[in-house]
This record gives C-alpha cells, structure tokens and sequence, in this order.
C-alpha cells in the first residue's frame, strides 16, 4: 500500500488531482484509514491512473473517462481512433488560425515576419539521380505536369526513391507560359536518367498550403540583398519534401525552395 503522498510521487499526479479522482469516483482510493481518513493505493491502481492521464492527453473529458474504463479493449481503441480523428480536424483549424494571424501580423508588420518566420540557409545539395520531362505550362498545368512525370517513370520500368521537384527554365516567371522541368528521384537503370552533381544552393522551407510559397521567395530575395557575397547562379528550384501524396493536410505539405549560387571570394 501507498499513502497517497507516495503514489503522488510515484506517478507524478498530484495529491489534490487525486482527491479530486476520489470524490467524482474515476479512481478511489483501495483503503480508507476508518480512524483519521488517510487514503491508500495499491500498487496495481498505478496502471489504471496511467490510461486515465494519457485519456485526458487525448481530450477526453473526466466524465468521459469514467466511461472509456468501463469499456472493452476493442471498443475503448475505437473510440480512441474516433478522438484522433477529431484531433486532426482540431489541428487543421488551429494551422488555419496561425496562418491567418501570420498574415494579419505581416500586413502589419511588413518583411520582418516573413523574415521571422522562414529560416534561410546556404547548404551544398548531396548528388541526385533524377528522371525529368521538360514542357512549357501554365501555373494550372503544374498537377498535370507531374501526373505525366509519374506515368513516364512507370513506362520506363523506374521506381520514385525520394522527393519530386521543379525547375523554373525560363528568362521570367510566367503564369500562362513557362518552361519548366518536372524531376523525381529514381532508382533503375536508364538511359535518360540524369546525374544532377552537388551543388552550392541558398535555401528555405515552406511550410503548409503552395499558395503562399511566394513568402520563402521573398525570405530568399531579402537574404539575398544582406548577404551581396552570394549570386545566384541558376534556375530555381522547388523540391517537395513532403507533396499531395504523402499529407492529408494541405497544411502538412513541406515545399524547399533553393536557388544555386556562388559565393565571391
């Protein structure tokens, strides 16, 4: 037996989270001192207070715990995967709010959030193995673009082994007219397969919907006009780290955003 000092101690909850488990009878005590009223745990209790802590972890009201232990194993892991997916919608909305007061702060503020918010770096990216089909397109052909890359791969009997990416070919940025290249990484032996070498890059990562990706451009150019050492020395680059087949969130989607460069000496 534990006083309930010792079973505080011992699980990291409170006396008074206790008491209070006690008087709403989620978790009684196993004995009652009959003279001074003194509360007593067994040792086997701390595996119940454990799956009543992480249930709480979870969202679950205290009211709703009292239930959920009282039920089978199947049935408590159903309403457990239920509680998930209610999280996932709980976490949409809160990366819809912070996004919206992003934006609220940079009308305000200025550059300095954007700033803030995408941490800019100069890194070499490593070798890469690559498959890529070059088109002219407008910004909506894009989706279209990389379905045809994926059945290209297919028919060349190759397998995507890493991140697919987009390479801005033309003098200017157009929204009805570019010329780009679509690129996945492969594995597989063909011909028309292209080594891409090293290469010295300034780089930041985009995190959530593409339709504001044109702030970690504007984090690379602000970083690009305080460091007058780096010149960009080819195309950019957009690398989706993590793209529309990986997430189920548009506000998961992670999208690099790089520009090679060389540096003066």
């Amino acid at each position: 037996m534990f006083t309930i000092g010792e079973f505080s101690r011992l699980s990291h909850v409170s006396s008074r989270m206790l008491r209070h488990y006690d008087a709403i009878g989620l978790l009684r005590p196993a004995h009652t001192g009959a003279e001074n009223g003194y509360r007593y745990y067994d040792a086997a209790q701390l595996p119940i207070l454990l799956q009543i802590e992480n249930l709480k972890s979870y969202g679950f009201t205290l009211a709703q715990i009292t239930e959920l232990l009282t039920l089978p194993r199947e049935e408590l892991v159903q309403r457990i995967h239920c509680r998930r997916l209610k999280a996932y919608e709980e976490l949409h909305g809160f990366r819809k709010t912070l996004r919206r007061m992003e934006d609220e702060i940079v009308k305000m503020e200025g550059k300095s959030m954007v700033q803030d918010k995408y941490h800019v770096i100069v890194m070499n990216t490593p070798p890469q193995r690559v498959f890529g089909i070059r088109r002219k397109v407008s910004i909506g052909g894009i989706h279209d673009l990389f379905q045809e890359l994926k059945e290209e791969i297919g028919k060349r009997g190759l397998k995507r082994a890493g991140a697919t990416q987009l390479i801005y070919l033309g003098e200017e940025f157009s929204y009805e007219n570019m010329e780009v290249e679509a690129q996945v990484q492969v594995s597989g032996e063909h011909p028309e397969i292209q080594e891409l070498p090293d290469q010295l890059c300034v780089a930041t990562t985009h995190m959530g919907p593409y339709e504001r990706v044109k702030d970690a451009y504007d984090a690379i150019c602000s970083w690009l006009s305080e460091h007058p050492e780096y010149q960009v020395s080819g195309p950019g680059i957009e690398r989706y780290i993590k793209d529309e087949e990986s997430v189920s969130d548009p506000e998961e989607l992670e999208t690099g955003v790089l520009f090679p460069v060389t540096k003066a000496e």
